[in-house]
């Protein structure tokens, strides 16, 4: 592949990947109105999520693929992909419960960090100092939104930060599968591993009488419309994360997860009326200027290229 190639392969990757970020969030947001309105664990809605992900997902995959549907290359890796994705989903869901949608992902952008320094030192990506600056000044304007306090710094605080780091493996493991497996494939068998651990997580959870893990039916039409919606997006977002990780370093990606933050605290207005000071609002810029920097400085290169 052509130098002019792979930056074109970049400039796609980060489009995609800007999009499925802004999309994500309905996710934590619909676990929070189901928590909060609905009385729904968030065990019992992570699991929820994985299940209805497999759904919407398998007819496709079968239509696709027919008997070698599930037949991949790299299991037990795409296996522990859904345990991890699994395990983070349950701790975001979680701490959406008790804190505020934009706190809570202010205080999960500490992943940008881990996935960055894991492509750079297992995976040999090349980051240069514009791309960790770009990070950095992104991790600010985040902070700048959270606006910490004392509360946010208890114990409740771990649970966004503990999610980063699952979260940054199970990206890392996105792209160290490569293309042994297809998108479809991957989401697919992410799903059975994230439905299996959640099973598990759910009997455990709720034999020791944790209220985080009851165990629950959806009391409504529009909380079963909600979980459907729910598994939906999980399934084919995620699939948008997968592409793009195909063409585009880990690196470079990481800071377009601050976008995230936008559509976070829009839904956090919109249905739990918790509307962003200004300082949130510089932060909000911050975040956004920080990933276009970085869509600026690929689109000069590729233009360079294109022209030399």
């Amino acid at each position: 592949m052509s130098e002019h190639s792979a930056h074109q392969n970049s400039l796609q990757g980060m489009a995609i990947m800007s999009g499925a970020m802004l999309i994500l969030p309905t996710m934590d947001a619909i676990a929070k109105y189901m928590a909060t309105f609905e009385a729904m664990s968030p065990g019992q809605v992570t699991f929820y999520r994985f299940f209805f992900q497999l759904a919407c997902t398998l007819p496709f995959l079968f239509a696709f693929f027919g008997r070698k549907a599930l037949s991949a290359k790299r299991p037990w890796m795409n296996l522990l992909r859904g345990v991890l994705h699994g395990a983070a989903s349950l701790l975001f869901f979680v701490a959406v419960k008790y804190m505020p949608l934009a706190d809570v992902f202010a205080i999960y952008f500490v992943e940008p960090f881990m996935l960055t320094a894991m492509s750079a030192l297992f995976l040999g990506d090349k980051v240069g100092w514009r791309r960790w600056m770009a990070i950095v000044v992104g991790f600010g304007g985040a902070m700048i939104v959270i606006q910490p306090s004392y509360e946010i710094f208890g114990l409740k605080a771990l649970l966004p930060v503990a999610c980063a780091f699952l979260f940054a493996l199970y990206l890392f493991l996105n792209r160290a599968i490569g293309e042994a497996d297809s998108p479809l494939t991957m989401q697919t068998m992410s799903g059975i591993g994230g439905a299996v651990f959640m099973a598990a997580a759910l009997v455990v959870g709720s034999g020791s009488g944790s209220a985080d893990f009851a165990i629950s039916l959806p009391s409504s039409i529009l909380g079963l419309v909600l979980l459907l919606i729910l598994g939906s997006i999980s399934g084919y977002a995620h699939l948008l994360v997968v592409r793009a990780f195909r063409l585009a370093p880990l690196s470079l990606l990481a800071p377009f997860q601050y976008f995230e933050i936008i559509s976070a605290t829009v839904l956090g207005y919109a249905v739990f009326n918790d509307f962003p000071s200004f300082s949130k609002w510089i932060g909000i810029f911050i975040i956004v200027a920080s990933g276009l920097f970085i869509i600026w400085r690929e689109r000069l290169q590729a233009r360079s290229l294109k022209s030399s």
